[in-house]
Order: C-alpha cells, then sequence, then structure tokens
C-alpha cells in the first residue's frame, strides 16, 4: 500500500534508466505517497494521522539517505506456466557518489565480475552521465535564489499534492498492534475507495491496489510494506498491463541509529507488452553494505 522510498531518490533521470527500465515494476517511491504530507494533533487511534506524521518524519531523512552507499543486488526470474523458474539473471551494482548525487555503477553480471569490454562501456555511461550532471549544474548555477526557490517550492507543492490525492483514495484501518524483531510497530490496512477520481491522471494505478504497511512506533518510519494489484494495471496506453495479482513485498532496517534503509525488495507479477507478448516474472532485490559517504562532498538539488 505505501511506504518510504527504496532508494533514496524522488524521480529517477533518463540517462540512468535506460540502465535498468523494468516493464511492470511498481516502485517504492511511488507507494510512498500512500503517505499524506502534513502535522495534525495525533490520535493512536486514527491511522490517516499516523501516515501523515510517518511522511513528515520520513521527509526530514531523505538527505540522509542519499549520504550512504551500498551494494544493491537484483534478481529477474522468469517462470513457466506451473510457476517455476524457467530462467534467471542477475546484476550487483555499486551504488556510491558522483558529483554530489548517487549512482549506479554495474559491477557483476549472473554473479560474475564484468569483462574488460563490459567494463568499458560502464565507463563510458558513467562519463556520459557525470558530463549531462555538469551541465544541469551549470544551468542550475544561473538561476536566481528566486528561482530556485520557485522550482523547489513548485515541485513540493506537487508532491504533497500527490499524496494528498492518493491517501484520500483509500479507505484506511488500523490493524492490532504487531512487534517485528522485538519493535512494537502499527499495521495500517488500507483498500480503494470506490468511485475516488484522481485529478492527475498518472495516480490512477494507485486505485488498483490493496495493502498494509507497518510502521515503527519509536520514530514512525515504515519498518515493512506489503501491496498486491486487485485489477490490471495498464502503463503507456496498451504498451504494458500487469495483471490482477501483482505482489508487492519491502522490508527496512535502521542504520547508524539514524535511518532507515532498504534491505529487501521484491515483486512478483504476469504482464503483457503490446497485447502480444506475456511473461510471469519475479524480482528480487537486496541491499548491503551500507557505508555513509565520508569524504567532503555537497548533495545538491535533485531537480533537474
Amino acid at each position: 500500500m505505501s511506504g518510504s522510498e527504496v532508494l533514496p531518490t524522488r524521480r529517477p533521470r533518463r540517462a540512468e534508466r535506460s540502465g535498468r527500465q523494468r516493464a511492470g515494476r511498481p516502485t517504492v517511491c511511488l507507494l510512498a505517497a500512500l503517505l499524506a504530507f502534513g502535522v495534525r494533533p495525533l490520535r493512536a487511534d486514527d491511522p490517516k494521522e499516523i501516515l501523515r506524521r510517518a511522511i513528515v518524519l520520513d521527509s526530514e531523512e531523505s538527505k540522509l539517505r542519499k549520504q550512504y552507499t551500498y551494494i544493491e543486488r537484483d534478481e529477474e526470474r522468469k517462470l513457466d506456466r506451473a510457476g517455476k523458474v524457467a530462467s534467471r539473471e542477475s546484476k550487483t551494482w555499486d551504488v556510491t557518489q558522483l558529483d554530489g548525487r548517487q549512482f549506479r555503477s554495474l559491477i557483476q553480471q549472473n554473479d560474475k565480475p564484468l569483462t574488460p569490454k563490459e567494463l568499458q562501456q560502464e565507463e563510458e555511461r558513467k562519463q556520459k552521465i557525470a558530463a549531462q550532471r555538469r551541465k544541469n549544474a551549470a544551468r542550475r548555477a544561473k538561476e536566481t535564489p528566486e528561482q530556485r526557490d520557485e522550482r523547489q517550492a513548485k515541485a513540493h507543492r506537487q508532491d504533497e499534492e500527490d499524496a494528498r490525492q492518493i491517501i484520500d483514495a483509500f479507505d484506511l484501518r488500523l490493524l492490532p498492534d504487531e512487534q517485528i524483531d522485538g519493535m512494537p510497530v502499527w499495521v495500517v490496512e488500507g483498500t480503494p475507495r470506490k468511485g475516488y477520481q484522481f485529478k492527475n491522471g498518472d495516480l490512477r494505478f494507485f486505485g488498483k491496489l490493496q495493502g498494509r504497511i507497518w510502521i515503527s512506533k519509536s520514530d514512525y518510519q515504515p519498518v515493512k510494506i506489503e501491496a498486491e494489484s486487485i485489477d490490471t494495471i495498464a502503463f503507456g496506453g496498451i504498451v504494458a498491463r500487469v495483471q490482477k495479482g501483482a505482489r508487492l513485498h519491502v522490508e527496512f532496517t535502521r542504520v547508524n541509529s539514524e535511518v532507515w534503509l532498504p534491505k529487501h525488495f521484491s515483486v512478483t507479477f504476469n504482464a503483457r507488452l503490446l497485447v502480444v507478448k506475456g511473461f510471469h516474472q519475479e524480482e528480487d532485490i537486496t541491499y548491503s553494505n551500507y557505508k555513509k559517504f565520508s569524504a567532503e562532498s555537497r548533495i545538491v538539488d535533485d531537480q533537474q
């Protein structure tokens, strides 16, 4: 249903997206929008207010997340009609800093080091992205303080509006409290509200999701997320369709006693591309080796 950005970026850049296109993969950064923004007096029995408080605190931690490097291993498994694994492929990424922002470098394919040719291709991709980032930085440097503030405020207002629309689209209820690894958590369940109309058409697919989020009582941060599609979700018109029954699971871990970061992400779905090619796929992502970036650096504004 909802959550925190799995990795702590807001919108993927085109240059970086080209290296990790995945048809039908629900993004946790969008699922995060199920938490609405705003602070109100908290009632312990009000799931909407618990989620509102969670997103406020989550946004305050976003800069901390960007200061961490880590290893990300992505495994994609194609399944046959019986649900058995027909093929698998994995990629391992070293997520570091490049010009003050996170950058994903491919370091292994199918758990094997890259070939010299692949290393060269990866270096060329890195240099291309670095050049684009410098170009964008130069453009931003020409902004007046007023222009920068307005640009950032506009993006912030849009994020708030999107979050409000999404949370209003769900009927929320608080389930009995649980514990995860000895930690007391709230459990909030959300189901789509019948007849709700999104002002932003790009958010309509949220009306076809239901799920639960586990939130730490000590600091209002997401600890686990589970979601399921209850209807077919279309992306790009007829380009891709994810069938009813797609399932998402996300787990987070506390790092350095200061920030929550993703530990495990998995999704299973049936999809069809261009109304012709259908496939059944699982994706499993693990995150490890978190380290705070220690060299002197400046975490720059995400917007380009």
